[in-house]
């Protein structure tokens, strides 16, 4: 069953980007939507036996990637993720799985490296199309008109997430 994407998006998602210092209204509803499309808020390993795991549905090598040359050269943000595992000798890879508050912090690590900022909030397109240039990526199989039809369909057509302040 999936969860409900305004409880998910005030408990966890909002909590955990105020607690890693990247709270944004924009990041808050662009990673609603990354988990909306990526696991429809239920999927929490990728179909067909692919690596992908958590509701954001991340690699482990992008994962992995994201330590190694990323958060390696951010220790207080390193830190403050760190402190989101399961427990201090928690597998960071394994944790994406089921630790909703760590696989959201590093979801946002992952679009904190975009090159771009965050699309404007409510903007559902344009975070559709930033999701696919630097999450999904050119080379994944997602389109943008995917993701907002899955926005669409699990938040109503034309509906935006009220950010929590």
């Amino acid at each position: 069953m999936a969860l409900n994407p305004t409880i998910f998006a005030n408990t966890v998602i909002a909590p955990v980007l105020q607690q890693i210092g990247l709270f944004s209204p924009a990041a808050q509803q662009l990673l609603l939507g990354t988990a909306i499309q990526e696991s429809g808020l239920t999927a929490r390993q990728q179909r067909a036996g692919g690596p992908a795991l958590g509701l954001y549905q991340m690699e482990p090598n992008t994962a992995n990637d994201i330590w190694n040359n990323f958060l390696k050269y951010r220790q207080p943000l390193a830190k403050k993720i760190e402190s989101l595992l399961s427990s201090p000798t928690a597998s960071k890879v394994q944790d994406l799985q089921n630790n909703d508050r760590y696989a959201t912090a590093m979801a946002r690590a992952h679009y904190a490296r975009a090159p771009m900022p965050l699309p404007q909030f409510n903007d559902i397109p344009a975070m559709a199309a930033y999701w696919k240039q630097y999450y999904n990526t050119p080379l994944g199989a997602g389109s943008p008109a995917e993701f907002i039809a899955s926005w669409n369909k699990t938040m109503g057509v034309g509906a935006v997430q009220a950010a929590k302040q």
